[in-house]
């Protein structure tokens, strides 16, 4: 303890703090529900159409 504790000034520390970007693109969550989604509305169109072209 022969060194005394350094004194700091308050002030700019000359970093600048920057908000990290969010990744392009939905998440992968968003992209399962749209998945799942898409799916079933294929589902639902293909029993229409094959109905309709017999």
């Amino acid at each position: 303890m022969s060194q005394p504790l350094l004194v700091r000034a308050p002030g700019d520390s000359g970093r600048q703090h920057t908000v990290p970007e969010p990744p392009a693109g939905p998440s992968p969550a968003l992209r399962a529900r749209a998945e799942s989604g898409w799916a079933r509305f294929l589902r639902r169109g293909g029993g229409d159409r094959e109905e309709s072209e017999q």
